[in-house]
């Protein structure tokens, strides 16, 4: 196949009806692995917002089990993209993170925000880090598939465009970042579950985490008391993303079949498989709101019930 041959791809969709296609595409053929590295920051990024960082804390699920939250949430993400928003299979996958998330007092703004990482850190990761930047078009499609996502969520006033998304997303963060050491507890975790993925887990721990303190911003850095790296290290690290883009580009052929997130190699929890359904955590027992038998004594302690708004799907 021709380098820019899934490009081409992408060109001929519709990035308004057919955007599950494109960032199908993109995301398991085109720029697999830097899609899984930018969503990944995406998501390290919100624990420097302290209403989400300490939500994140106190489950303990982060801190103490994040090789499982890890897994827990590429299966369920990958459910979804592998089989569509509304394919049986991810709609369970919908339904499964839905749970999760309206066991919690999660207010909208912050998961307004969440989204917006997710249409935004990889988007400028390829500009950046890529062996191409994203073209308007897909960037477009980029942006459809996350509000229709969101949509699903039950989250409220999504932005309409991807330079709106861009424009919360930076504004929450300077309003919001702010240092808080649980905060920190969960992204140190973070970091110490990066440097055991291969190849990062033959190179010594305080060389990977400096390599991941190089892709963040001061603001960022500074949130979590971070030591800002040097700036010759920040130009070292950078630069060899930067050529791996151009080795990519030049000696790699384009992937002829998807890399879903489920044959990802950093997937350590399942090795017997996994059920959708049973992903992530139960906090207090099912967050599902169960009718309860009318025989049932009237002390029966009920279930958590799930955030107002989120949609079940």
């Amino acid at each position: 196949m021709k380098r820019f041959a899934l490009r081409d791809r992408t060109d001929r969709l519709d990035a308004v009806t057919q955007y599950e296609d494109i960032v199908r595409i993109l995301a398991t053929q085109e720029f697999p692995w830097d899609i899984t590295q930018a969503l990944s920051f995406a998501l390290f990024r919100t624990y420097a917002v302290p209403s989400i960082g300490v939500l994140l804390h106190d489950t303990g699920e982060f801190t103490a089990r994040p090789q499982k939250r890890y897994d827990d949430t590429v299966l369920i993400l990958d459910a979804i993209l592998e089989h569509g928003l509304a394919s049986p299979k991810g709609r369970s996958a919908l339904r499964r993170m839905n749970q999760m998330h309206g066991a919690y007092d999660i207010s909208n703004d912050d998961m307004r925000y969440v989204l917006c990482t997710f249409v935004v850190t990889p988007v400028r990761w390829l500009a950046e880090f890529g062996w191409r930047a994203l073209t308007p078009h897909e960037v477009t499609a980029w942006t459809h598939y996350y509000r229709a996502m969101g949509r699903h969520m039950g989250i409220q006033d999504i932005p309409e465009t991807y330079d709106d998304f861009a424009t919360v997303m930076d504004d929450y963060e300077a309003k919001h970042f702010a240092y808080d050491e649980r905060s920190r507890a969960v992204a140190d975790a973070t970091l110490e579950l990066l440097t055991t993925f291969p190849p990062s887990n033959l190179a010594p721990k305080s060389l990977v985490t400096l390599f991941a303190r190089t892709l963040m911003e001061d603001e960022l850095l500074d949130a979590f008391r971070y030591p800002r790296p040097s700036a010759l290290s920040r130009k070292v690290f950078r630069s060899a993303l930067w050529l791996r883009g151009r080795f990519v580009r030049y000696a790699l052929p384009p992937r002829e079949t998807p890399l879903f997130g489920r044959e990802g190699t950093n997937l350590r929890t399942y090795p017997q498989g996994f059920d959708v359904e049973k992903l992530g955590t139960f906090p207090q027992g099912c967050p599902v709101h169960h009718r309860r038998p009318a025989a049932a004594p009237a002390a029966e302690p009920e279930a958590a019930q799930p955030r107002q708004g989120t949609a079940s799907s």
